[in-house]
């Protein structure tokens, strides 16, 4: 069964896209920690991070780095974070999360709820870094 994240990668579910390459797709977070939370994903559905061919582990956090650069041009913050937990979702995904302080990337806090016009906002600020 296609995880979420290949249900949106085949725009089978709605979501604010911030980057894609052939292999990688970066979007909003529905329930991000912070405005401006990403996940980085790459198209080929892997459970395990560690079990990517090492290439494709490279390619993916070069692909991330863009992302992340982006949204350093854009996003009010004193850095991006990066986190790569792996239980919510069987599909591998790195979290870039703006960070002010530490605690911003704190997962046991309860998530934000945005609209769909602020994760719009919010994606086009990130897509203007590019």
């Amino acid at each position: 069964m296609a995880s979420i994240f290949t249900k949106i990668i085949n725009r089978e579910i709605p979501s604010q896209i911030i980057a894609e390459d052939d292999r990688h797709i970066a979007f909003l977070d529905i329930m991000p920690l912070v405005k401006g939370h990403v996940l980085v994903v790459p198209k080929e559905e892997v459970n395990y991070i560690f079990d990517m061919e090492p290439m494709a582990l490279a390619d993916l956090q070069i692909f991330a780095q863009k992302v992340a650069k982006a949204m350093d041009k854009t996003i009010k913050c004193t850095r991006i974070g990066v986190a790569v937990i792996g239980l919510e979702v069987p599909h591998v995904h790195i979290h870039l999360v703006p960070l002010k302080t530490m605690d911003d990337i704190n997962f046991t806090r309860p998530k934000l709820k945005l609209t769909g016009e602020e994760l719009a906002e919010i994606a086009d600020q990130i897509r203007a870094g590019f």
